[in-house]
């Protein structure tokens, strides 16, 4: 099955390392797997804070770096969400609504392409520890994907996982948000570390790169000793 990688800004960027987790599971679970090397941002951050017009530049680009493709797989709810906007956002577009849905119709979050279209609940992974799972907004809200992580994470070998108290909850970070609602998004975070703390998990796994960021640091900051995974990286553990 061939796959093309949508890689995302914030994993181009800042977390290299769970891109090349992806493309090694997938690789490892039979798919061939191509990089386009002319995808840009998705259009997320300009689309959210009201940029529309510009927002659909960068979408009529990534509609044309990905038409060939059979399946794009991204390791982000949150950025695999928006490519399912697209076609209500050409909507009535002779030219776009199409090739919108085409790209819409065939993008998966990696979870839910392993879980749902390859069929697989076990990958083979080995990790050792006590983690907990953040559920993302856009991921749980807008994409629908629930099950799919935690199918995966129960089959990891050596994990173990614990619920966490008000996983619903937003971390505070809303891309734009946490820039423009600074206080109330810290508030937020606090009480996310809270949770995580509760559960004393050693391990907080997410799906999503943005939010792994925010808790992230705010973990750090608090000197907390809970390692921040993506799950690309937990299901690549061996």
């Amino acid at each position: 099955m061939k796959v093309s990688l949508f890689v995302t800004c914030l994993i181009d960027i800042f977390q290299t390392d769970v891109g090349m987790d992806t493309v090694e599971l997938l690789e490892r679970l039979g798919c061939e797997v191509d990089f386009p090397e002319r995808q840009t941002c998705c259009g997320q951050p300009a689309y959210n804070s009201g940029y529309v017009v510009k927002a659909k530049e960068s979408m009529k680009h990534m509609i044309s770096v990905f038409e060939n493709s059979e399946y794009v797989i991204t390791p982000s709810g949150s950025c695999g969400t928006m490519f399912k906007e697209y076609p209500h956002l050409f909507k009535g577009d002779p030219e776009w609504e199409k090739r919108a849905q085409d790209l819409a119709d065939k993008t998966f979050e990696l979870t839910q392409f392993i879980v749902d279209v390859l069929g697989v609940e076990d990958v083979g992974a080995k990790l050792d520890g006590k983690a907990t799972y953040h559920t993302s907004c856009h991921m749980t809200r807008l994409l629908g994907v629930k099950e799919a992580p935690m199918k995966l994470l129960s089959h990891v070998e050596g994990l173990e996982m614990k619920t966490l108290p008000h996983n619903h909850d937003c971390c505070g970070f809303g891309g734009t948000f946490s820039v423009k609602m600074t206080p109330i998004s810290e508030q937020m975070v606090d009480e996310k570390v809270q949770h995580v703390e509760e559960t004393e998990a050693d391990i907080l796994i997410g799906a999503d790169c943005g939010c792994l960021m925010n808790i992230g640091g705010r973990i750090d900051r608090k000197g907390k000793p809970v390692k921040v995974m993506h799950i690309a990286s937990v299901l690549n553990s061996r």
